[in-house]
Formats: structure tokens, sequence, C-alpha cells
């Protein structure tokens, strides 16, 4: 279990990473892309806010338990970055009707949601 949670935290952590960093540091970019329509209507100070986050949960997942630092913050870190796609999928793809986008939503809170039962149950 633990083998398998290492790799959902890497594979979420690397996804977040780059959609991160893209959000965080060129939101005009974000906003230009075709594929990020929700981006169209908001600032760049809100696009930069939602690319830190996703960077600090990437970082939050791998990072205190990689060092044995808090460890318990990597599951504080996946329900961020839970709660993120939720209000993502509740708060703009569906009253959007993004319907084509909220299967990857749904896959990435799957994802954290899988790393907060297993990592909460290992330190338990």
């Amino acid at each position: 279990m633990n083998i398998a949670l290492w790799i959902v935290q890497g594979l979420l952590a690397a996804m977040f990473l780059m959609a991160g960093q893209m959000k965080a540091f060129t939101p005009a970019k974000v906003r230009e892309n075709p594929q990020m329509t929700w981006a169209q209507d908001k600032t760049d100070n809100y696009i930069r806010f939602i690319g830190v986050a996703e960077l600090l949960g990437a970082i939050g997942l791998l990072l205190p338990l990689i060092t044995g630092i808090f460890p318990w913050l990597t599951v504080l870190a996946a329900i961020g970055l839970g709660l993120i796609q939720a209000l993502a999928i509740f708060t703009v793809h569906l009253p959007k009707k993004e319907y084509q986008v909220i299967p990857v939503n749904i896959v990435l809170l799957a994802l954290a949601v899988f790393i907060v039962f297993g990592r909460f149950n290992l330190f338990s």
C-alpha cells in the first residue's frame, strides 16, 4: 500500500507542479489557452493564487514525508488539493456547462482522496 501511495503522490504532485507553475507564472498564457476557458474572465491575481496553492499542495504531498518533518502535512496537502478540485467542479465547470473537463477533475479528486485515506490510516 505504501508503494502505491508514493506512486500516486508522485503523479499527483507532478500534475499539480506543471499546472501550478503555468498558472502562477504565466497567467496571461492560461487565459489565452482554449482548454482553460474558466480563466478568461478571471484576474491575473486570481489565477496566480490558484497556481501558488497548487504548487504548495504539490510540494506538501512529497516534502513532509521525504524529510520526516510533520508528515501529517501530506494529508492536509491532499485535502487542500481535493478541495481545489471539488471547487473547480461545482463552482466553475458545472455552472459554465464545461462537462468535457470534469472527468479530469474527478480523477484528480479521487487520487487526492486515495492519498488522504491511505496516509491517514498509516498515521493512525
